[in-house]
């Protein structure tokens, strides 16, 4: 096993009815003003923003608003919130929504109390300094973004999607109600599932010595999201199966399951990346249907560990290694199909050109110096090469 620091300061508030207590949380951050930061109309229409402000004003606690995060958030609302957080002084960021409303949130709170372009840090040119404090009212179980050190923002000039970590983003607490999950679509809940999973798959996939407890939790959270995602696609308000996937997700992102390794190989979220930056896709539709072409084309790098995988997860085996390895991949694939997820780019609804792979293989190389992957090294021929295949 390697060395590992593992830090997660997140409060986590869970069950029936926790969102009446935002107030109560935000009271505890002695603030003086808070940003409300949201996404479309259905934080409004279900009646989550008036409970929410109605537990904030009980406490006497001033804030503003800003809503329009859309799936994939973009860096001029981030630009917009810096400028309105600016003129109204405030000092705390209520993140309302799912993933990409946390991800803009800490975006603006990185901008907030760093000076020059927020995008340097996304784009890498220099490292943040601080961030403001943020707390999340999670409405959707995906990106993790409650728990972790990672944001993504896309830039609209270019339409580069670009992540950034650091610890200073972490939210100081999550309150999460599975009960407001029950208002997605079957394709958000799904994707979000698919999303939840890679977290962990990206992680197991390495190239260092492991930790048994490590990869009994990695293989159990994946398990449980399998499980789950298959029962919400025919029960969709059901309470258990809600509350194991938001859990699932919360844990499959905040470091837990790539303790004592060397992290995890990652590539796939690249490839993704600049689909999602070209096509505006949901991002874990995107991985689902890039995942299967990854797998195929790397496991050779890593077989022992792709086995296990078959095995311990996916609970199949045939009659050779390569066999084992083939029939797990695809046990994969098939329950993307069991959920509705694609297993290609095509059934994603997008099908680039010759051009528009060369562009996104040049776009995600840029983005990681050269080459990205750890099971196998993957240069721009190589993302090429995969991209063509998952086409």
């Amino acid at each position: 096993m390697n060395n590992f620091n593992f830090y997660t300061p997140t409060k986590v508030v869970f069950g029936k009815g926790v969102e009446n207590q935002v107030g109560e949380l935000v009271n505890g951050e002695k603030c003086k003003k808070v940003l409300i930061h949201y996404g479309g109309q259905s934080a409004k229409k279900s009646g989550l923003l008036e409970r929410i402000i109605k537990s904030l004003d009980e406490k006497g606690i001033r804030h503003v608003q800003l809503g329009g995060v859309v799936p994939n958030p973009r860096l001029s609302l981030v630009y917009e919130g810096i400028e309105l957080c600016q003129k109204e002084g405030v000092d705390f960021i209520l993140a309302v929504g799912g993933g990409s409303v946390i991800d803009s949130a800490k975006a603006i709170g990185y901008g907030m109390t760093n000076d020059g372009d927020v995008w340097d840090f996304y784009d890498h040119k220099r490292q943040a300094s601080a961030c403001l404090p943020i707390g999340t009212v999670l409405t959707i179980a995906a990106a993790g973004s409650e728990m972790s050190n990672s944001s993504v923002i896309t830039n609209e000039d270019g339409w580069i999607k670009r992540g950034y970590s650091s610890d200073f983003c972490r939210p100081v607490f999550a309150v999460m109600n599975p009960e407001l999950t029950m208002t997605l679509t079957e394709y958000q809940t799904a994707s979000g599932c698919a999303d939840i999973l890679m977290h962990t798959m990206e992680r197991y996939f390495n190239q260092s010595e492991n930790m048994d407890l490590t990869d009994g939790i990695s293989e159990a959270l994946m398990r449980t999201v399998i499980k789950y995602a298959k029962i919400l696609m025919s029960e969709p308000d059901n309470y258990e199966a809600r509350a194991e996937v938001m859990w699932a997700g919360s844990l499959s992102h905040n470091g837990l399951t790539g303790c004592g390794t060397d992290g995890g190989d990652w590539a796939t979220h690249a490839l993704e990346h600049e689909i999602g930056g070209m096509f505006d896709v949901a991002h874990g539709a995107g991985l689902a249907a890039v995942w299967g072409s990854w797998a195929r084309y790397v496991y050779k790098g890593r077989p022992e560990r792709f086995v296990k995988f078959a095995e311990n997860v996916m609970m199949v085996s045939g009659k050779d290694e390569e066999d084992t390895i083939l029939k797990g991949i695809e046990a994969v694939e098939e329950f993307y199909r069991s959920i509705h997820m694609p297993t290609n780019m095509k059934e994603l609804g997008v099908e680039p050109t010759d051009e528009q792979i060369e562009e996104m293989a040049e776009k995600c190389s840029i983005a990681k110096g050269g080459s990205c992957g750890i099971v196998k090294q993957l240069k721009k021929e190589d993302m090429i090469e995969i991209y063509r295949m998952a086409r």
